[in-house]
């Protein structure tokens, strides 16, 4: 699970245009960006995060098209596992 896990923190600092360490916080990622919510914070389910990268969300964009589902399902994995403590 570790490769998952290294995939899920590449597309959140790097891989998604533009990354989204950019505008998130989210500790797990040494991220501090504060356009968007605290990841920390919010704390939000998988499902959630699913919708959110594939559909965009106010100002953040849709990842669908730009990243593989892998990449996807990979950073919705980080996220939730990060902010929950599953």
């Amino acid at each position: 699970m570790a490769g998952a896990d290294d995939l899920g923190r590449e597309v959140f600092t790097a891989k998604a245009t533009p990354p989204c360490a950019v505008c998130h916080t989210l500790a797990a990622a040494g991220a501090t960006g504060e356009v968007g919510p605290s990841l920390d914070e919010l704390k939000p389910t998988r499902s959630q995060i699913l919708e959110a990268v594939r559909s965009g969300v106010g100002v953040m964009p849709r990842y669908t098209g730009l990243l593989t589902e892998e990449q996807i399902r990979a950073v919705a994995d980080f996220v939730h596992e990060s902010t929950s403590g599953n």
